[in-house]
């Protein structure tokens, strides 16, 4: 489905709607380009996009198919990039990532959406905005894609990190609840986040290294910027795993301590009800020579010394931290 199909002629929007068809040539050799918009089209809905912009197969096929990690790729003379988004759901603990992909050539950028991708209505008003920047040609809109990409990362880098918190504080409390499951997935959320984000790095170093001639000098400077945002997302999600594989092993030890606890109260009591039992056992096998079998306080007597022993053996295994 085609969003928003327009010409940008020395920094302004043309106005008037525009045509796939021909809308290559409008730009061609001249200082316009034109910024083509599609969610999730179909193979049939992009062969007239292919076909028009003289775009190569093996893009045009990852751009359909989507599911790709982030890369930049050359083909002739268009540049491919492919984008992961990531937005944070909070009530859920997990990372909903969706895609883009850039087509970018000499007179038109191509941008294709899938999946809970980063709105780029936002966008494309933000760079209208900025006619300094459009007259620097499709790159300025590439800048504003990417950075809008990894400006989405911040959200999600503070939503994990409230979460590690509030494990971090759970593990140590005292309810003795045992929140392995949540770090185990949470986790599993931070390594899928930074396989999105991560391979983002060496593409955004060629941006704003000028290794690519489409890139005008003067849009290069907001790439090492980008680079430098996306870098310490990166450095954050390597933090971010550590974090929770020490929150791991601290409640693993933890649950240790806490089932050791147990142990030895059970060991105590055991200890403390064996003392009469025995006693009673004793007195049990009726036999007729038996100390104070005859007396008359001699039932009490066993009792007492039976809650004496009890009484010593608890004081004892509360002092040394048992009971």
């Amino acid at each position: 489905m085609i969003v928003d199909c327009a010409v940008y002629e020395r920094g302004e929007r043309r106005s008037g709607d525009l045509d796939i068809e021909g809308a290559h040539d409008v730009c061609r050799g001249t200082e316009s380009f034109v910024w083509l918009g599609l969610h999730e089209p179909s193979k049939e809905e992009f062969e007239s996009v292919r076909v028009e912009f003289g775009l190569h197969e093996l893009a045009v096929e990852d751009a359909i198919n989507a599911h790709q990690r982030p890369k930049l790729e050359i083909y002739g003379d268009t540049l491919f990039m492919v984008l992961r988004t990531a937005r944070y759901i909070d009530s859920a603990e997990t990372v909903e990532f969706g895609e883009i992909l850039l087509f970018v050539g000499e007179g038109f950028v191509i941008s294709v959406r899938h999946g809970a991708a980063s709105e780029l209505q936002g966008v494309r008003a933000q760079v209208e905005a900025r006619p300094d920047l459009l007259r620097c040609g499709p790159g300025a809109v590439l800048h504003a894609i990417v950075d809008r990409v990894v400006d989405d990362y911040e959200p999600v880098i503070a939503g994990i990190e409230d979460d590690i918190e509030e494990i971090e504080q759970q593990v140590f409390s005292t309810n003795h609840s045992n929140p392995a499951e949540r770090i185990y997935q949470l986790q599993r959320e931070v390594v899928q986040f930074h396989r999105a984000m991560g391979p983002l790095l060496e593409p955004l170093r060629k941006l704003a290294s000028g290794d690519i001639p489409l890139i005008h000098e003067n849009v290069r400077a907001y790439f090492r910027d980008v680079h430098d945002h996306a870098l310490r997302a990166d450095e954050n999600s390597t933090t971010f795993r550590e974090l929770l594989h020490g929150a791991l092993e601290a409640n693993l030890a933890q649950v240790t301590m806490r089932q050791n606890e147990d142990v030895r109260k059970i060991s105590a009591w055991v200890a403390i009800l064996a003392a009469p039992t025995m006693i009673a056992g004793i007195y049990g096998m009726n036999f007729d020579f038996m100390p104070e079998l005859r007396t008359p306080l001699g039932y009490p007597a066993v009792l007492l010394l039976m809650i004496a022993i009890c009484t010593l053996m608890y004081r004892g295994f509360h002092r040394n931290g048992w009971l």
